[in-house]
């Protein structure tokens, strides 16, 4: 069996998102957050992608580095 390490595109893949380097970038320009907004809590995810954003950085998850990644880049852009 093959893994494979999640990255930033795979994790905008598995929310349901364009997932290819442009609309990544468009994505993080256009979803700035404050930095008293916790990731998960952004008004712009539906609830399931942000119970799964939630839930994988508090289990520390497989998917927790990229989702930490993300994390920082909507909280620096702009």
């Amino acid at each position: 069996m093959e893994l494979t390490t999640p990255t930033l595109a795979t994790l905008f893949e598995q929310l349901g998102l364009e997932s290819d380097p442009a609309s990544i970038d468009a994505f993080v320009s256009s979803h700035f957050l404050p930095e008293n907004i916790k990731l998960s809590e952004a008004d712009f995810w539906t609830p399931q992608q942000a119970r799964f954003l939630k839930e994988e950085l508090r289990e520390d998850a497989e998917w927790a580095l990229v989702v930490d990644e993300l994390n920082e880049r909507l909280h620096q852009a702009r």
